[in-house]
């Protein structure tokens, strides 16, 4: 234990105390420097890619150059389908097909990584295409029922929805009879998803939304826990914690769970919508749900993790981040308080392609650990590929992390 004179005179919060108290790093916590066991499942000739494409991603200019000539080139359909699936598409996505997306699956299996079955496909419109993405959904499931590392899969409400119906139910405004009609089909697509998934004993991953269409998205995620968190976890609703009113709504989630006899699935992760959230509240005049700056967000993530775990009877955790010290801070605090590595009501996770010093560090060590892995037509999934090449250039340091992992494990290879 840490020597109580070098506790600083002020006062401390969970975070900072657990700091001082947790004991130094033993082997068998994570070491996610360990780049031989992050990118063992990567040839030679993948790492050099990566490289390439961390390399770019590292410059914000080549990355807007390249991101608005790849969407020019697919609006005016010109043959360079094969070149974004040889390159950005490999690296983020498991395939065009679930068959694909299975082949790297399998080789994900063979380093205990599990994954979450993502169809990655956005930005549909019209009843018939969401009714569509029904039958899809549930061919993942049953799918992903027949594997040992396939325990998630992940969905988006607007998926199964339009976006200007959730625009209103959130608002508040009374729909028409029309619209009310159309939201109880919503509500069928997504219970027949999870229905589906509770029967296989596959969990469900609610992805998170804008904040103007959030609360009828948050208002289905309860439905279908109550519905189905009753004997064991099969839904998890999904916090932003970088919205500065999500740790208090977790907390308010916990007790209306407790309320109503089922366990909370909980999902955090720091949030995806930050320019647009910001630039929205400026346009129309109002207060940012956006925290104020990058401190207060970790502070309440990390928060939020420890909330979590120390709950864990009544709470399923699911640690979504690429952040290293909030992943340790959740393994510290497990190892501190006689947590097993592999409790069944925790899980760290990573997107496909990103952070894999992370996540393989922590398979290795017994951690459970999935990665969201999407997979769709090239087409289709592209708005998710361009998140993914915007995401690496604005987070501070996110690429030039990946980056010089890649080059240690590539000179450690030729040494």
């Amino acid at each position: 234990m840490s020597d109580i004179s070098k506790f600083p005179t002020r006062s401390l919060s969970r975070i900072e105390m657990l700091k001082y108290l947790c004991p130094p790093m033993q082997t068998m916590l994570p070491q996610f420097d360990d780049t031989a066991i992050a990118f063992e499942y990567r040839s030679d000739k993948e790492l050099k890619r990566a490289e390439f494409l961390f390399s770019f991603m590292n410059s914000p200019f080549l990355t807007k150059i390249g991101m608005g000539a790849t969407k020019l080139a697919m609006d005016w359909k010109l043959p360079v389908k094969g070149l974004i699936k040889k390159t950005i598409f490999q690296q983020f996505c498991g395939g065009e097909t679930m068959e694909e997306a299975a082949r790297t699956a399998s080789t994900l299996a063979k380093y205990h990584v599990g994954v979450i079955l993502d169809y990655g496909v956005e930005g549909k419109e019209g009843e018939a295409e969401f009714d569509h993405a029904v039958p899809e959904f549930i061919k993942a499931i049953n799918y992903a029922a027949s594997q040992k590392n396939i325990p998630f899969i992940s969905l988006k409400v607007t998926g199964f929805s339009r976006f200007a119906l959730l625009e209103k139910i959130h608002s508040g405004e009374t729909l028409t009879d029309a619209e009310q009609q159309e939201w109880q089909r919503v509500y069928e697509r997504i219970k027949r998803v999870c229905d589906a998934a509770c029967r296989a004993n596959i969990m469900v991953l609610v992805d998170a939304e804008e904040s103007w269409i959030q609360q009828p998205v948050d208002d289905l995620a309860d439905a279908m826990m109550e519905l189905y968190n009753k004997e064991r976890v099969t839904v998890f609703n999904t916090f932003q914690m970088y919205r500065h009113d999500r740790l208090v709504f977790l907390q308010a989630s916990d007790k209306k769970a407790m309320e109503r006899g089922y366990t909370l699935g909980a999902k955090l992760v720091r949030g995806a919508y930050m320019e647009k959230e910001r630039a929205r509240a400026a346009d129309m005049g109002y207060p940012s749900p956006i925290q104020p700056d990058k401190v207060s967000t970790d502070r309440d993530y990390d928060e939020g993790v420890l909330y979590c775990l120390e709950r864990l009877k009544e709470i399923a955790v699911f640690i979504g981040t690429h952040n290293e010290h909030s992943c340790m801070l959740a393994a510290k605090y497990m190892e501190e308080h006689n947590i097993p590595a592999n409790h069944p009501h925790v899980y760290f996770s990573q997107l496909y392609g990103m952070s894999d010093n992370i996540s393989f560090n922590l398979a290795h060590s017994g951690y459970h650990v999935a990665k969201y892995l999407p997979y769709g037509p090239v087409k289709d999934v592209i708005p998710y590929l361009m998140r993914r090449a915007q995401e690496n250039t604005s987070v501070s340091g996110q690429t030039s992390r990946e980056l010089s992992l890649i080059r240690k494990e590539i000179k450690r290879r030729k040494l």
